[in-house]
């Protein structure tokens, strides 16, 4: 049960992300949001659930915050990488490389509140 936590904040990252995936979608279907404002909406949502598991994953965790963070951030931007990689045939660029970074510190970040509202508890 050690890896419980991890697979916990995985799974919550992944089921905020295609919640929010699927709301931008349907409002872009029906023309509720442009097609130039769907870029910086998913970006921020993206953002906001690697940071949702981070937080959970902060609060579950007792110590180093940041290295919990860094651990769910970098296998999500992985994985990420893996899918942009593997199925659609796109390498590393330096804007791809600055996404996956603002991802990865976007989960650190939520895990260092998560740990640090725990530790107030």
């Amino acid at each position: 049960m050690k890896y419980r936590k991890y697979g916990e904040a995985f799974l919550l990252s992944s089921i905020l992300l295609f919640f929010f995936s699927m709301i931008v979608t349907l409002f872009g279907h029906f023309n509720l949001i442009s097609s130039k404002m769907m870029q910086p909406i998913l970006l921020f949502l993206t953002m906001f659930s690697f940071f949702a598991g981070g937080l959970y994953l902060g609060v579950k965790c007792e110590k180093r915050g940041w290295l919990e963070g860094l651990k769910l951030g970098s296998f999500l931007a992985f994985l990420f990488f893996l899918i942009s990689y593997l199925g659609f045939d796109q390498g590393m660029h330096l804007k791809t490389f600055l996404y996956y970074l603002l991802l990865l510190s976007s989960s650190i970040l939520g895990s260092m509140l998560g740990i640090s509202k725990q530790t107030e508890k």
